[in-house]
């Protein structure tokens, strides 16, 4: 069979044929319009419909699977003359699958407060908004600046990448001293009523990381939880009942004293 089907036929999980995507594309550095033909040809309409029933819902996608996207950016990032420039260009295309792989190989050090505002304002879903945050948000030094700014904000996902970026500094920000994660759960407490399904998840995320931190942090974000429980609202007393089922969870509480 000729080569271009072997492609066309590519297994989007089998590691032998990462390794000859590896191989086959990135002999030189690819462009813009190439990169979007190589996510086009590994693409699966099956994929994106799956998108959807998870709530992933944007106006370009050609379901190309996060193992295969992952790899591809490791390759792109390694051959970028410029990787930052070609972020912002991959960005603009306004295709999910090239978005991810911008914040994906993306400098940190070279992200800017209006690149952060621009991006999280293209934001159309929670999986581009979580994994900007997470891959890329997180580790500029505007993080904790955008985390207070955005958290404010009524648009849905600009607000959500607000919420969700205390969840990953409580992660990935090793040396943050509890002093400054714990500024976040007042954020997290004013906008406990806010009903919108995105919005009350990422409240309720970053509750539950900050609060498996450290012991401190867990008794601040169950002493957070309990205030948030006692407004009474629906959505409230989803957000407390379901951080605490956690955060009282006698595992998390044995790992976290043994730290």
């Amino acid at each position: 069979m000729p080569f271009f089907w072997n492609l066309m036929f590519f297994s989007l999980y089998d590691a032998t044929n990462i390794s000859l995507l590896r191989r086959c594309f990135f002999r030189i550095r690819m462009t813009v319009a190439e990169i979007i033909k190589k996510l086009e040809l590994l693409g699966n309409p099956v994929n994106v419909a799956g998108m959807a029933r998870f709530g992933i819902v944007t106006k370009k996608a050609f379901g190309v699977s996060a193992p295969v996207l992952k790899n591809l950016a490791k390759e792109i990032k390694k051959q970028a003359e410029n990787r930052h420039r070609l972020a912002l260009e991959l960005w603009q295309t306004a295709i999910h699958e090239a978005r991810i792989i911008a914040y994906l190989i993306d400098d940190p050090k070279e992200v800017t407060g209006k690149q952060m505002d621009a991006w999280a304002a293209d934001f159309d879903n929670w999986a581009i908004c979580d994994g900007a945050c997470g891959h890329l948000f997180c580790r500029t030094e505007l993080a904790y600046q955008k985390a207070f700014e955005w958290s404010a904000r009524e648009e849905e996902f600009v607000k959500r990448a607000g919420l969700v970026l205390p969840a990953w500094l409580a992660v990935h920000d090793k040396k943050a001293d509890d002093e400054r994660i714990a500024q976040f759960l007042p954020v997290l407490e004013s906008s406990a009523n806010d009903a919108r399904n995105f919005i009350k998840k990422a409240v309720n995320w970053s509750l539950r990381q900050i609060g498996k931190r450290n012991l401190k942090l867990h008794q601040l974000a169950v002493r957070t939880a309990e205030k948030i429980k006692a407004q009474d609202t629906k959505t409230a007393r989803w957000i407390a009942s379901d951080a605490l089922r956690e955060l009282k969870n006698e595992k998390i509480l044995e790992r976290l004293k043994n730290k």
